[in-house]
């Protein structure tokens, strides 16, 4: 699958993130420019777990972003639903089964979340929400596996606010990110399905209204990058 306006099956999505698994990370570090490690601190600022919390890191691949939150005290749990993501993220952490080393590594589907409800402190995804078959049904689940008074924090790739700028971040997106990631051994149609699916996701006014509707309150946004990623972050109802 490499068309992001085909139906979004877990199975092939999933599928297509195992085979990018060995070399995801240093991709993303390049075809960012580097970009995606501030983007992390803002997470991990915007999710501001300390000692005692729970962070659920959805989407979180190799896990890269989780460890984010446990140098700052808090527990945290790794899930994805791309086995070659998990594995090669157990293997970074220095384990040899689903666990790594203060992290555990969960498989899971964020439609159909293995968490009890009201297990966590704070959820956070990071551009991995527009993979999801359901939008609004992954962010329901989000609400039902987080506390009342928790927070919900999404990265996600969203619009560029400085109009100049757009058309040539669009030719970068669509001809070269590809072809970037074909130069550093990484599966190119992957990427270009992501590429498709960036260019195929709602503003940042809009997802706002989504996690509105899903159930979260205080729904706030801001821009990094020009607008290339936004930052949401929502409450669940105390």
């Amino acid at each position: 699958m490499t068309r992001a306006q085909l139906d979004k099956q877990p199975d092939e999505v999933a599928a297509m993130f195992d085979r990018t698994a060995r070399r995801y990370d240093l991709v993303n570090d390049v075809i960012s420019l580097g970009q995606v490690r501030m983007w992390r601190k803002a997470v991990a600022a915007a999710v501001d777990a300390g000692p005692g919390e729970l962070v659920l890191d959805l989407g979180a691949g190799t896990g890269t972003s989780t460890d984010a939150f446990t140098t700052l005290g808090a527990r945290a749990i790794a899930s994805d639903f791309s086995l070659g993501m998990l594995r090669t993220g157990v293997r970074r952490h220095g384990g040899n089964a689903l666990s790594g080393e203060g992290v555990p590594f969960i498989a899971g589907d964020a439609l159909r979340l293995p968490f009890a409800d009201d297990a966590f402190d704070a959820v956070t995804i990071s551009v991995a929400l527009r993979n999801v078959h359901d939008t609004g049904q992954a962010l329901r689940e989000m609400l039902r596996v987080t506390r009342p008074g928790g927070r919900l924090v999404i990265l996600e790739f969203s619009h560029v606010t400085f109009g100049p700028f757009d058309l040539v971040y669009r030719e970068y997106l669509m001809k070269l990110l590809p072809k970037v990631a074909k130069v550093f051994g990484s599966n190119d149609d992957s990427y270009e399905y992501l590429a498709e699916s960036i260019r195929d996701w709602p503003d940042q006014r809009t997802l706002a209204r989504t996690i509105q509707d899903a159930g979260w309150e205080r729904v706030a946004w801001r821009n990094l990058t020009m607008g290339i990623v936004a930052l949401h972050r929502g409450f669940k109802p105390a």
